[in-house]
């Protein structure tokens, strides 16, 4: 039987809202939402792709403190708020993920914790019974 880590960032809603950046159960890691938020301020300057990038660096930071990295990464989810922006936070995942292409669903909705947030992404990770 295997243990359930949870790992915390201190973000500023995990506390506030009952959640963990990152649990672990076995070889699996499940990434909560991460957004372009970095010591309670909104990043990116209303840029979707800079906030990608950013959401998706504050997640691989989640990874690496649980042993895992992006390679380990099987599927994400972005939730975007405006549709005309799916390209470039396309983009930046593209960039990020060239080698280890994961399954991805990409979510149009009509909205995010803070309004100046345009993206939030999970990941969910696999590194397998022998790591």
């Amino acid at each position: 039987m295997s243990s359930i880590q949870r790992i915390g960032s201190d973000g500023q809603w995990e506390n506030e809202y009952g959640y963990s950046r990152l649990v672990v159960a076995g070889p699996h890691a499940w990434v909560a939402g991460c957004t372009a938020t970095v010591d309670g301020q909104v990043q990116g300057n209303g840029d979707p792709y800079a906030q990608m990038k950013v959401s998706l660096e504050i997640a691989r930071k989640a990874l690496e403190q649980a042993g895992f990295g992006l390679h380990d990464v099987v599927r994400t989810r972005w939730y975007v708020v405006h549709a005309r922006d799916i390209a470039e936070v396309g983009r930046a995942h593209g960039e990020v993920f060239a080698e280890g292409r994961p399954a991805a669903t990409a979510l149009v909705v009509s909205g995010l914790i803070d309004p100046g947030m345009l993206v939030e992404v999970e990941l969910d990770a696999y590194r397998g019974e022998s790591a």
